[in-house]
């Protein structure tokens, strides 16, 4: 939250080469003014909307309750004089929504982050199969195509986001998370989470309406190769220079997985570095942070950091229970 939207030479001026832990907005700044420490932005705030209607619809959305719900939120930031609102691909789509527009049609301009930055409670509900055998066999990088459906994931991803972001680049960034986080949640090292990752979004480019930009997949596969084994404030300085950490779907997305790809064993110093990358750096953080604990689970998070962000009143561990019930009942493994 109070990295956002700032630039990484600012963000290292103030903090360090990597935020130490949940800072106060800094005075002045152009979003989050005033904001305690641990407060959290519109990433969160729309991935527990969208994680509640997941719950509320058995597992389905209605793009009409979706764009109401995200209409309604927006109202409610602004009535609380937050100035974290809808991103620019959303906000058109609910306006076009809420004045008539067909939802297949309203988001297909959509190219921005908004549909990756929530999409985390689609992976934890929807399972892309069976566990990987524990350690010491080894994982596959990518399990055998009999114990998944990514394209039955791919599915769930484009229904929950058709109605803001139905263009093939946000669809392949939504996909990319949801199959990482599902595929963590499932067992998957962060490497193989990665490479699902990938695959759904080679998928899910081919959905929705065609817009020109650069693959998300092979940015993904780029980005992760580039900072791989790199010290931190070298691989963020990579990130933020050459990934790109702008509202890009095509940059953000591809940042996330390289902060994985730098720090693939530790949820917490993932989510710091992500969060001093600059630019749409808490979008980042959330979508880096989602994977990394869906791999490695929540008690490899301090307890220091969860205490902070219980205390937001979320409710996010009955939540997470009632997503992780979604994938586990019966006829949802995919097929």
């Amino acid at each position: 939250m109070p990295t956002q939207m700032l630039s990484r030479a600012e963000i290292v001026r103030r903090w360090g080469p990597i935020l130490p832990g949940f800072e106060p907005a800094p005075p002045g700044h152009p979003i989050a003014a005033g904001m305690p420490a641990g407060a959290v932005t519109d990433d969160t705030g729309q991935a527990v909307l969208l994680a509640r209607l997941l719950v509320t619809g058995h597992g389905t959305i209605d793009p009409h309750e979706l764009a109401a719900a995200l209409a309604g939120w927006e109202r409610d930031m602004a009535e609380r004089g937050s100035l974290d609102l809808l991103g620019p691909s959303t906000k058109r789509a609910v306006a076009a929504i809420l004045a008539g527009v067909p939802p297949e049609e309203a988001g297909a301009t959509g190219t921005t982050n908004g549909a990756a930055m929530r999409i985390a409670p689609v992976g934890i509900a929807v399972p892309l199969g069976p566990a990987p055998p524990p350690d010491p066999v080894p994982l596959d990088p990518v399990p055998p195509r009999s114990q998944i459906s990514l394209s039955t994931l791919v599915d769930h991803v484009v229904m929950a986001s058709r109605v803001t972001h139905n263009t093939g680049i946000a669809l392949a960034g939504a996909a990319a998370v949801a199959a990482a986080v599902s595929a963590g949640v499932s067992g998957a090292t962060v490497a193989a989470a990665t490479a699902l990752g990938v695959e759904a979004a080679h998928i899910a480019a081919g959905r929705g309406h065609w817009v020109a930009g650069a693959d998300v997949a092979a940015r993904i596969e780029w980005a992760a190769g580039l900072v791989a084994g790199r010290a931190e404030a070298e691989a963020a300085g990579l990130i933020y220079t050459l990934a790109g950490t702008s509202l890009a779907t095509q940059e953000s997305v591809p940042a996330a997985f390289a902060v994985l790809a730098a720090v693939p064993e530790d949820p917490w110093q993932a989510c710091r570095l992500a969060a001093s990358l600059g630019g749409d750096c808490d979008t980042i953080a959330a979508m880096a942070g989602a994977i990394a604990g869906a791999c490695h689970g929540a008690g490899s998070f301090p307890a220091e950091a969860i205490a902070v962000i219980d205390a937001q009143g979320l409710g996010l561990a009955a939540l997470a229970g009632e997503l992780l019930a979604l994938r586990d009942r019966p006829g949802s493994q995919a097929r």
